[in-house]
Parts: C-alpha cells; sequence; structure tokens
C-alpha cells in the first residue's frame, strides 16, 4: 500500500482503498447492446455521440441542454461570450477497462459502477461532440500506472522499461487526447527510471510543480502548460494548468526517492507558480492536484499537509477551477472562497477507478480588451451512463490477455479454504501466511549475521476482507487479492517496549466496547476512521487487546515462547516499506535500524514461496497468537 485512506477512501473500510484491480470490456457486441439496453438507451446513441445530449442530461450534466447547441461566442448576439468545458479524471489506478482480474469477469459492485479509462472516453467523446472538440479540455489529476495486475504487470513482469512496448495506460491516454496529466503518489511506486520512461511514452505533457531537486526550488517535472483555445471571430483563450503532486510520497516511496527528489508544499508552490502562470500570458487558471480536500494529513512530522486543496484555493489569488483526486470519493462541485481576492473557486473531485468525470463549465465574456469569467459550475457524471468505447478496448485488447493469463496461472494447492472475511477482528490463516513468509524472507536473510540470534517476529494487515484461497488450486490472482499493494519488505529491529507502544497505537482501531456489549465486532472497527490497512497484527507474539479498555492500555499479557517480553528485549520485525517509511504514522518504526532491505516485492515472495512450497496447509502455520478480550474474557 503506498498510500492513505484519504483521504484514499474513508466511507470505503470494507473494500481495499484503493483496490489492486477493477475493469471490463465485454466480449461480443451483444453484451454491450445488453448493458445499453438496461440504461434504456441504445448502443448507437452511447457510441456515437447521436443522443449523447440526452444521455448526459439522463446523467445529470447541468451543461447537457445547452451543449446540444454549443456556444460558438454568440450567445446575446454580442459575439463575445463563450463557454468552455473542461473534463477531468483523477485516481484511474491502472484501470483500463471494466474488468476485475480478482474475479476474472466484469466488473460489479453494489452500487453499479463500473470503471476503466474506455468507460471514461466514451463520456469524453460525447462532451466534445456536443461543445466542439475546441471548446473542451481533459485533465487528469494522478495515480495512473499503478493499481491493478495490469499495472503490476507492466512494471514488474514484462516492464515496458526493458521492452520497449508502450505501456498500456500511455497508449489509452494518447488514444482519448489529455490535454495534460499530473503525477499521483503511486505513480513514483515503481522507481524514478520506470516512471520517466513512461513519461517519454506520453503525448499529453506531465506535471508536477513541487516535485523538485533536491535541496531546491527547481521542478524536475514540467510545472505548467497554457493551452491556446482558438473560437471563431473571436480573441484566442489562453488556459494555464498547473500540476501539483503530493507531499506524502516522501514518506510513502522513500525508498524510491530519497537523495533524488523533494515534493514541496501545495500552497506555496501554488502561490510562486499562479503568477508566473498569468505573467506568460493565462487568462484563466486551473490547478490539477493530487491531494483531498479535507486539510488533513494521514502522517505527522513536518512534511507538508497531505489534502490541501482546498486550501489552496482559499489562499492563492489568480486560481479559476481545481480538479483534484487522491480521496478516492466523489465531490462533484464544492466552492471556496479566496481569502485574499474573495472570488469563488470551483473544485470537484472525480470519484476513482475511472467510475466518474468530472466536467467544470465556464462561463467567460471578453471585455476592454481581456477575458473575464462570468459563471463557473461543475459536476460529475457517472461513467456507468454509457459502455466501453470499443476503440480504447482494442488499443490494450492484447496487453488486458496477457494480465488475464498471467493471474490466472496456479501457484500452489490449498488444503482448505481460507477466507480474510473475520480478519479485522480474528487473527486468520490467511493473514498468517503473510507472516509466515515475511519471516521466512527475512530469518533466511538475517543468518550468519550478527542479528541471527534475534527472534524475528512479523506484521501483516488486512488489506481486504474479501480476499479468499479456495480449497485447491490457488493462483496469482488470489495472492494479488490477499496482498493488493506494490509493497516490499524490510526488516528492523524493535525492543520489547517499542513494540508495546506499536500495538497500543495500532489497536486504536477499535472503538472502546462495554464488557457486557452484545458482539457485534463489524461495528467495533475503523475507529478514528482508521482503515482496515492501519490495523497491523504481529505474528510470533502472544498478547489479547482488551478492547473494553481506553486507548493506550489495551495490550495485555505480550508474550514471546511463553515468556513475557522485556522492555529491553530485541526483535527483528519483518515489515513493509510503507509503514517502516512512517505510513500511518506508527510509533518507532521509520526511525528503527535496518537491517534487511533487498527491495523484495512481498506479493512476489508470497508467489514464489508458495510455488516452492506446492502446498498451502494452514494445520502447519496457523497460530491463535492474539485474540480480541473484554475484561480479561475472550470475545470468541
Amino acid at each position: 500500500m503506498s498510500e492513505p485512506i484519504h483521504s484514499h477512501q474513508a466511507s470505503h473500510y470494507n473494500e481495499p482503498a484503493p483496490r489492486w484491480c477493477s475493469c471490463a470490456v465485454p466480449d461480443d457486441v451483444e453484451a454491450q447492446r445488453n448493458e445499453a439496453r438496461r440504461h434504456g438507451i441504445s448502443r448507437r446513441g452511447l457510441i456515437t455521440g447521436a443522443s449523447a445530449a440526452g444521455v448526459l442530461a439522463a446523467a445529470g450534466w447541468p451543461g447537457a441542454a445547452q451543449a446540444a447547441q454549443p456556444d460558438h461566442g454568440a450567445p446575446g448576439g454580442n459575439g463575445k461570450n463563450v463557454t468552455i468545458t473542461i473534463m477531468g479524471t483523477s485516481d484511474i489506478h491502472s484501470n483500463a477497462i471494466n474488468w476485475d482480474y480478482y474475479k476474472d469477469a466484469a466488473f460489479s459492485d453494489a452500487a453499479g459502477d463500473v470503471v476503466g479509462l474506455a468507460r471514461v472516453s466514451s463520456l469524453v467523446n460525447q462532451i466534445r461532440a456536443d461543445r466542439g472538440r475546441d471548446h473542451t479540455l481533459l485533465f487528469d489529476a494522478g495515480d495512473i500506472i499503478q493499481g491493478t495486475p495490469l499495472g503490476f504487470y507492466y512494471a514488474t513482469v514484462e516492464p515496458t522499461t526493458k521492452t520497449g512496448a508502450i505501456h498500456p495506460m500511455a497508449l489509452q491516454m494518447n488514444a482519448i487526447g489529455y490535454d495534460a496529466v499530473v503525477l499521483g503518489n503511486h505513480e513514483f511506486n515503481y522507481g524514478l527510471d520506470f516512471l520517466d520512461h513512461w513519461i517519454s511514452q506520453m503525448q499529453a505533457p506531465v506535471l508536477a510543480a513541487n516535485a523538485v531537486h533536491p535541496g531546491t526550488k527547481i521542478p524536475k517535472y514540467k510545472p505548467y502548460v497554457v493551452k491556446t483555445m482558438k473560437f471563431k471571430g473571436m480573441p484566442p483563450l489562453r488556459v494555464g494548468v498547473l500540476g501539483l503532486t503530493n507531499p506524502g510520497i516522501v514518506i510513502w516511496d522513500k525508498a524510491n526517492v530519497s537523495g533524488k527528489l523533494d515534493v514541496l508544499d501545495v500552497v506555496e508552490t501554488a502561490k510562486a507558480w499562479v503568477p508566473r502562470m498569468r505573467n506568460d500570458g493565462a487568462d484563466i487558471v486551473v490547478v490539477s492536484v493530487h491531494a483531498g480536500d479535507s486539510g488533513l494529513s494521514s502522517y505527522s512530522g513536518d512534511i507538508p499537509v497531505e489534502n490541501a486543496a482546498a486550501m489552496l484555493g482559499e489562499q492563492v489569488p489568480g486560481v479559476d477551477a481545481i480538479l483534484f483526486g487522491h480521496a478516492h470519493i466523489d465531490v462533484p462541485q464544492r466552492f471556496v472562497t479566496n481569502k485574499t481576492t474573495g472570488e469563488q473557486v470551483v473544485m470537484s473531485e472525480p470519484k476513482c477507478w475511472g467510475e466518474r468525470l468530472s466536467v467544470f463549465d465556464l462561463s467567460l465574456s471578453f471585455e476592454r480588451g481581456s477575458w473575464k469569467v462570468n459563471s463557473k459550475s461543475a459536476i460529475t457524471v457517472n461513467t456507468n451512463t454509457v459502455v466501453d468505447d470499443p476503440r480504447l478496448v482494442a488499443v490494450v485488447k492484447s496487453e488486458h490477455e496477457a494480465v488475464v493469463a498471467y493471474v490466472n496461472t496456479a501457484v500452489a494447492t490449498s488444503t482448505e479454504a481460507m477466507s480474510a472475511a473475520e480478519a479485522c477482528w480474528k487473527d486468520t490463516a490467511i493473514l498468517d501466511y503473510i507472516n509466515v513468509v515475511q519471516t521466512a524472507m527475512v530469518t533466511e536473510a538475517i543468518a550468519g549475521t550478527s542479528y541471527a540470534s534475534l527472534p524475528v517476529v512479523s506484521i501483516a494487515a488486512p488489506f481486504n476482507r474479501a480476499a479468499t484461497f479456495p480449497a485447491g488450486s490457488v493462483t496469482i490472482k488470489d495472492v494479488a487479492g490477499l496482498y493488493i499493494y506494490d509493497n516490499t519488505l524490510l526488516g528492523s529491529v524493535l525492543t520489547g517496549s517499542q513494540i508495546k507502544d506499536y500495538l497500543e497505537y495500532s489497536a486504536r482501531y477499535y472503538q472502546q466496547v462495554a464488557a457486557d456489549a452484545p458482539v457485534d465486532p463489524a461495528s467495533w472497527t475503523n475507529n478514528h476512521n482508521l482503515p482496515d490497512y492501519n490495523y497491523d497484527q504481529f505474528s510470533g507474539l502472544v498478547y489479547g487487546i482488551d478492547i473494553s479498555q481506553p486507548e493506550g492500555s489495551r495490550i495485555t499479557g505480550l508474550t514471546y515462547n511463553s515468556v513475557p517480553v522485556a522492555a529491553d528485549q530485541q526483535f527483528v520485525v519483518a515489515v513493509n516499506n510503507y509503514r517502516q517509511s512512517g505510513g500511518g504514522g506508527f510509533p518507532h518504526i521509520a526511525d528503527a535500524p535496518v537491517v534487511y532491505n533487498a527491495q523484495v516485492a512481498i506479493r512476489e515472495a508470497i508467489v514464489a514461496y508458495a510455488t516452492a512450497q506446492g502446498t498451502i496447509d494452514p494445520a502447519q502455520f496457523h497460530v491463535e497468537n492474539w485474540r480480541l478480550v473484554r475484561g480479561g474474557t475472550p470475545v470468541f
């Protein structure tokens, strides 16, 4: 996981955040026709845009009525007014098509949402047809290349840096015709060389003004671009878009960026660049920023604010509109008032994975030799109102098929079914399997070193409550469903007292529950809006979590090999890079001595271990070493 909940997701605790995958390609035309019929819309209307205004009106786009008669600069007959439409995506997370690689089927959820850039493309095509291509722009706010097995495959299994192939997300974005995209924090997951290679394949400018060369304020990437829009019989309109990424990158991807780039404060960077954009001739300024709008951070310390999008609008003069992301939520329209100018700034965040498209309408007039913004609005349009753009499906067809074949590769045989459904309140075999692999790898790595005599314990978190291993054949997609993030493995040294502090911090995940309250564990979790992936469980130590007690006083009976853990006793802790870098704000671990860091991907380590063993048998490794208690009595 290299990313916090936002931000990434606070209302979706029962789902991984972000999911490693979700996308779908109907294999035949009839499937597309049937889906269109369910929406009461013909396939012809959806794909060709023949009835696009009606489709968008049904989706709730306020500009749809006007879109049937695009404004070419002549409302009211004065010839000096124009409406432009700015479209935006964010947090696509390598969802190219509407497919769930975990289920090997079209993506579906209880809300009826769909995913993928192929769906987004159908909406973009319609809006461009309705408004006129010369009246529209398309931007993205980051987190593009990571998130599904598709992204993982072309970064690590058949990396495009080695094959020379065009990355599937570059293929799609180039085919749609983005005007600019911004780097999200997950763009840095696979290292700077891989990122630079992907940027070189992109036709759209890739922006990040606050990602700078170390110790400087000099951007490592392009900071902004000014797009010139031309209208018949009118002066050109110059639209500047400033790109900003998330400061948390220096924590979440410390191993990839430390000493190579710094990430500066979003607000202060915008204050420096917006005036330059205006001096460069920008008539209006749009900011595309990979940050939520809460004003909060999932981390502590002196790192700049994580979710600063609204703060930017309030504190930086000269901004007209903000496309934001990172939080994986749907914010159709929000207005903030700039504290200096009193001007309203319109903001919108489209829901992640291509489930929504943000659509901004800005009405302008040309007066006394300059452009003036008269009104602003925004909405998000649900991509379930259309079907996949066949052209966008076709452009990644072979890449998608290669990934489907890969994730369906069998790696081992399980003696019984295992599930993570109760992993947030019970010690489960399926999470223990992660710890088995991590413990084995770190133990082997430190053999023969001065740390070999220390006991090795391991940390894992329930990333995905829907994860299962079936009885029988276990495939790569099953492993991917269990370990959904692109983390690597480290070994760090903690003392007994530090582990106790760590466990108390993790136990904040539970509400305080009276000893005689009904047993309803699903209602006890996610206290303080903590996501599941920030609930760490130790393997190798025995302990209880007394949820009837206040926070900070919940860990009981902490032992190792049936002996109470001493405060100064040392352990080597197998931990992922996100946590070791400070992700989640857990105590001690970020400053602990690192004794192992071979940059081994944990998901791939699980696959390799399972393949080598051939059999996954919980009887050989599952130990209930922790449990919930109330007043000293076990809950289960």
